[in-house]
């Protein structure tokens, strides 16, 4: 399993250049089964991401461009009366793939934003009285711009939260884009790709993150980093209980890839900007413009003892 985890990061850091530890969280994520919102400008390689990761793992892929006009039925499916039958069938949606890249999310009116997010929690989707569970496993990658907010519905606080981590590629160092350059094409680079985590492999590596051992130290420090973020004035509100689970669950997921059965301060050091940032807003930010210096004023002020 070790071996197969490394070398599925190899594949993907073999397209997306000088980017392991974003490669790193959003593995940690699927393998901790959240969900993953990435923040970035247009051609950073987030759509390059999510089809590296079903590549890499064999997982049926889905698209969904979200735009003002979409409809709850274009994500989750509709049931269309067949003549023959007399009876309605129904045609599943794109959100029945087991990796969902919803594109470009703030840009979808809050109804369809929440008929994903529903999906994302529940695990299944109900329609016309029917309950329809979706695959196993489930992953949904999101995106959206934080540059251009015309025409956009942002994510409330709320929705958020049920994203477990949130990521920004940011630019690649020059070295990495020169060798962008210099190289083949990034779709002649994805079907290199050579799929290293059958889904069978993947969804036992998920099944035994819970089992990694995360002693009462751990556990304390966990909760010392929650408790400062809602007794401190800088913050504008406290994490959730939400929250601290997917704080614990991440650095069981990111002990994994270290090739540990144990959590060390270390690793939930290394998640927490990634799963705390989105759900912090600093208290004199009226723009709402998030908590990523937030989440490293947290570990300044907590010590890992």
């Amino acid at each position: 399993m070790k071996d197969t985890l490394s070398q599925a990061l190899a594949e993907i850091d073999q397209v997306l250049l000088g980017k392991q530890h974003a490669v790193r969280l959003a593995v940690a994520c699927l393998l901790a089964r959240g969900h993953l919102l990435i923040e970035d400008l247009p051609g950073m390689g987030k759509t390059t991401l999510s089809q590296a990761l079903a590549r890499v793992m064999g997982l049926g892929y889905q698209r969904i461009q979200f735009t003002s006009d979409l409809l709850p039925g274009d994500i989750l499916g509709t049931s269309v009366f067949d003549r023959n039958t007399a009876q309605f069938i129904f045609h599943p949606g794109p959100v029945f793939a087991e990796l969902v890249l919803a594109d470009e999310i703030n840009r979808a009116t809050p109804k369809s934003q929440s008929a994903l997010l529903e999906a994302m929690e529940e695990g299944q989707v109900t329609i016309d009285g029917a309950t329809r569970p979706l695959p196993e496993p489930f992953f949904v990658i999101a995106t959206q711009n934080p540059v251009s907010q015309g025409g956009t519905f942002p994510l409330p606080e709320s929705q958020l939260d049920r994203f477990l981590m949130r990521l920004s590629l940011g630019y690649p160092s020059p070295a990495a884009e020169k060798s962008l350059l210099m190289g083949a094409e990034r779709q002649e680079r994805l079907e290199r790709v050579l799929p290293a985590l059958p889904r069978d492999k993947l969804l036992a590596l998920q099944a035994a993150v819970p089992k990694i051992t995360a002693s009462e130290a751990i556990v304390d420090y966990i909760l010392r980093l929650v408790n400062r973020t809602r007794d401190s004035q800088v913050c504008a509100w406290g994490l959730s209980p939400r929250a601290s689970l997917g704080l614990l669950a991440a650095a069981r997921a990111w002990a994994m890839l270290e090739h540990r059965d144990y959590v060390i301060p270390e690793d939930v050091q290394a998640v927490l900007p990634a799963v705390v940032s989105h759900r912090l807003r600093a208290s004199e930010d009226p723009a709402g413009h998030g908590g990523g210096g937030l989440a490293q004023w947290l570990l300044n002020e907590v010590e890992a003892v």
